[in-house]
């Protein structure tokens, strides 16, 4: 389920600056940002080390190291994990720092003082150089990686597949009407999304290294066959 500006209020640069939600369009395509708020007003030199950075990204490493952190007991969907347990994130240079709601922290980490997650991270330079997955037949020159805000949301994507997938397999009252109840969307959603936990492994590194090439996105990998070696046949990828 895709939600807009999923950690709205609680983006601050590293010099204390609130990040925006903003969006650019080229091509057709809508791609979303946080920007400071230095910006905004016409402060550049206020503004912290990193002005910019793709929303998409931030909140799919947020939610992701937020989840792995809390092993939350029952299942919560991303927008309420955020509301319940996220009280701020800061951007630098290298790393996020993700400041916990305390009271919602368990007792033995707010002992230690535990309510910051440094996660590290570095904006990846629009202009690097990836080595992409070539289908069958297309020329080098011809491959283009696939859109940050389609590998964005794929890598989402394919975590939210797991964990239903884990919940199916752990509670014998859950199912995939049960999870569409909740998550408020179709039961062939939630089947599609299932289907992205059973990808081959190496097409899920590619996802998350921005390797595939473009289209290769949730619509066109969801509901793949189980067999490693036909999803890359039916992908015209090379096997690992």
């Amino acid at each position: 389920m895709k939600f807009e500006a999923l950690l709205i209020g609680r983006v601050f640069d590293d010099r204390g600056n609130r990040m925006s939600p903003s969006h650019a369009r080229k091509g057709g395509v809508k791609y979303r940002y946080y920007l400071s708020s230095a910006l905004l007003q016409g402060m550049a030199g206020s503004a912290g080390s990193v002005r910019r950075v793709p929303a998409a990204d931030i909140e799919a490493l947020v939610v992701r190291s937020v989840r792995e952190h809390l092993k939350p007991a029952a299942p919560i969907d991303d927008r309420s994990l955020i509301d319940t347990h996220v009280a701020r994130v800061e951007i630098e240079s290298e790393q996020l720092v993700i400041h916990l709601a305390r009271a919602k922290t368990p007792e033995r980490q707010r002992a230690n003082g535990d309510n910051i997650l440094n996660v590290r991270w570095r904006r990846t330079p629009s202009t690097r150089r990836r080595e992409i997955l070539l289908p069958a037949g297309l020329p080098p020159q011809h491959a283009r990686p696939i859109r940050s805000e389609s590998r964005a949301l794929l890598v989402t994507s394919i975590a939210r597949g797991r964990r239903w997938l884990d919940e199916l397999l752990a509670d014998a009252n859950a199912s995939a009407e049960s999870i569409a109840k909740r998550e408020r969307c179709s039961i062939r959603k939630v089947n599609m999304t299932i289907s992205l936990a059973f990808l081959a492994p190496d097409l899920v590194k590619a996802a998350i290294a921005g390797r595939l090439p473009r289209g290769m996105g949730v619509a066109r990998l969801a509901d793949m066959p189980a067999e490693w070696s036909r999803q890359h046949q039916m992908l015209g990828l090379p096997s690992a």
